[in-house]
């Protein structure tokens, strides 16, 4: 199985399945000298763990993090960083009906044509599980970027099925929530449409957003290489998303050429721009404004209730997944959405030969 591996200088293969005996990545590229320690990874672990409200799944990993190679006294060597994450509450048992039936909306059934083999519980390899590593390689990035160039990268939930979570955007609250939601006052909205959903059985989408800060002009490549085509290739690449923008993204379709364009005009020291329809993106090329980047996430696929499906004999059998799966995946996706664009950002800025 190849595609394992994320970025082309600062790049990071990850290995393991949901329910196997651990998990870990491999980072190469990352400068010397960056402090590192399992504390600081571990800290965007927690942000992105099930199990810490009643909203997303009960599976409680320790996800203590074993920091194997590429660190020496506190700081990284220039050499590759090993990272491991042992799996301490896996219940393998709970998919032992469903290991001969292909789970609709799930990649049971095109897996298993493609390799003839599959990992059954928990989805092994295709199990959000793996984005895990994701996080904990963004956290080196996201030290790295604002050690190097103050960049700060910060999302947020934006909306939770038809319901708009950012109406008010105080990011100070994000934190404070188990929703990631930068409006306070929907909270309470929120506990109670996933408590009617938990008990319904049911799941429902969601869209995140993802702003970085400070992020100079020039990053980036024309045509092949531009950074917004990375960015949503890297957002496409997580479980369960189905859809991103750049900037004002499908806006853009009802807007006249006279909104859309962000007027510039001489700032102190710097270019200013009128507005940001653009993402922060133009030609490929980061411009010096704020990037913004929404993904769309679909609703959880594994439901206990029942639905019409094929079995590996091509016989038609009712399924029913038990076990323990978020009601919204788009709730713990804040964390990984911010990986995935420091992870783009770091690589891209080395490509490009952006250290100081």
């Amino acid at each position: 199985m190849a595609s394992n591996t994320f970025g082309t200088i600062f790049a990071v293969t990850t290995f393991g399945e949901s329910h196997g005996p651990a998990i870990g990545c491999v980072i190469d590229g990352c400068p010397p000298g960056l402090a590192i320690d399992s504390e600081m990874i571990k800290a965007e672990l927690i942000r992105r763990a099930t199990g810490r409200s009643r909203h997303t799944s009960q599976r409680k990993e320790k996800d203590d993090v074993q920091i194997l190679s590429g660190v020496f006294e506190g700081k990284s060597t220039g050499m590759p960083i090993a990272l491991l994450i042992e799996n301490t509450d896996a219940r393998s048992k709970d998919y032992s009906r469903i290991k001969d039936q292909f789970r609709p909306g799930h990649a049971d059934y095109t897996w298993h044509k493609k390799y003839g083999i599959r990992d059954y519980r928990g989805g092994g390899r295709a199990s959000a599980r793996e984005t895990t590593l994701r996080v904990a390689a963004g956290a080196i990035a996201k030290a790295w970027l604002k050690q190097e160039y103050n960049i700060e990268i910060q999302g947020w939930l934006a909306q939770l099925g038809s319901i708009r979570t950012d109406t008010v955007k105080d990011f100070s609250v994000v934190e404070d929530n188990p929703f990631f939601a930068p409006d306070a006052s929907v909270v309470p909205e929120l506990e109670t449409f996933m408590d009617a959903l938990r008990k319904s059985g049911d799941s429902v989408g969601a869209r995140v957003n993802v702003l970085a800060r400070n992020v100079p002009v020039g990053w980036g490549e024309p045509v092949y290489g531009k950074l917004d085509a990375e960015l949503a290739a890297a957002m496409m690449s997580i479980n369960a998303a189905k859809g991103v923008e750049i900037g004002a993204g499908f806006e853009a379709v009802a807007q006249k050429g006279t909104q859309h364009r962000d007027a510039m005009k001489a700032g102190d020291n710097k270019v200013e721009f009128d507005s940001n329809h653009a993402g922060g993106i133009l030609g490929g090329v980061s411009s010096g404004q704020d990037i913004l980047v929404s993904t769309a996430f679909k609703p959880t696929s594994s439901l206990r209730l029942p639905v019409g499906g094929l079995n590996i004999a091509g016989e038609e059998v009712e399924i029913i997944t038990t076990g323990r799966h978020d009601p919204c995946v788009g709730i713990r996706a804040v964390p990984i959405v911010e990986a995935m664009l420091a992870l783009v950002l770091m690589d891209q800025c080395l490509r490009n030969k952006c250290i100081n």
